[in-house]
């Protein structure tokens, strides 16, 4: 039995080092074996070292992942999100078969894909596909299906747990093959928020988020600091999208904390609103010079380095 943690003192980033994919996929192996403990994790082992290539410029035909918000540690940060959704929705009795639940998996680890940049594309970075980058995502999983001869079931299934990640997306609009492929769209549509948002260094990483939306012609913000402002009202528009478009799945994390680790509480939520409460703090005590405040992972060191 897994000793109980002290809910007021542990953090969600104490319980896997978030910075090393091999230490974040060796969890995502824990909670499925806790799911299916004769699970053959070996197709998706060899699909996530895949990803790893494909994020490093080592993938034929593609370059480094050269965009700095939407990251490999973004992609993994959705990925253990999903799986941890995935286990609290069994908990809770909701019924995930193994196929699917690897085709959930697979869907989460490409599903920021289309940030990448074939070689040939040597002008600015992926960002510049900001408002495409689903559809080019759904296109490189089309091309990796393809290869690897996955069915076209497959492909289908994936290509709508995948659209569940954009924003807009009105998933009633979607004709889901059955419910449980429904249930991972909202799942990956929630992970894709909540490993963002409860990151440890989710603060630090927007100002390469306004460099994306620069780049990707979203001209919503004037600078930085009307982006960190309306991160707050982001963080209300999210809660309310996880509540009710996503269905509110979110709501099971708690049941896979307690199973994992004798947690009694959903990590993401405390997560996210302490870096919420932070930004607060910030805008209101030290608006002027609030990059010094943002110095965790060294994105801002890094940031100011390439000088901007």
């Amino acid at each position: 039995m897994v000793e109980t943690m002290r809910e007021d003192t542990i953090q969600l980033s104490q319980l896997v080092d978030m910075e090393k994919p091999h230490s974040v996929f060796d969890e995502v192996k824990t909670i499925v074996s806790m799911m299916y403990p004769r699970f053959d994790i070996s197709p998706l082992n060899n699909i996530f070292e895949d990803v790893l290539l494909l994020f490093s410029g080592k993938y034929p035909g593609y370059r480094e992942c050269v965009t700095g918000y939407h990251d490999l540690k973004h992609t993994t940060d959705a990925m253990l999100a999903a799986v941890r959704l995935m286990h609290g929705a069994v908990l809770a009795g909701e019924t995930l078969g193994e196929k699917n639940v690897a085709l959930g998996i697979i869907s989460a680890l490409l599903h920021d894909s289309g940030y990448i940049q074939d070689i040939k594309d040597q002008s600015g970075t992926g960002a510049k596909y900001t408002l495409t980058h689903i559809e080019r995502s759904i296109a490189f999983m089309d091309q990796y299906f393809r290869t690897h001869h996955f069915s076209r079931d497959d492909f289908s299934r994936c290509s709508d747990i995948l659209h569940c990640t954009g924003l807009q997306t009105k998933l009633a609009e979607i004709r889901f093959q059955s419910k449980e492929i429904e249930l991972l769209g909202k799942i990956l549509g929630a992970a894709d928020l909540l490993g963002q948002m409860a990151d440890r260094t989710y603060l630090e990483k927007l100002p390469f988020l306004y460099k994306e939306f620069k780049e990707g012609g979203i001209d919503l913000y004037a600078g930085e600091i009307e982006l960190l402002e309306k991160t707050i009202d982001f963080y209300v528009l999210t809660c309310k999208r996880l509540n009710n478009e996503l269905g509110g799945v979110h709501r099971h994390l708690v049941h896979h904390f307690k199973a994992r680790w004798n947690i009694d509480s959903d990590l993401y939520a405390v997560a996210m609103e302490r870096n919420i409460q932070y930004l607060k703090f910030i805008l209101t005590k030290h608006r002027g010079e609030y990059r010094e405040y943002f110095r965790r992972g060294g994105y801002i060191k890094r940031l100011e380095e390439s000088g901007l």
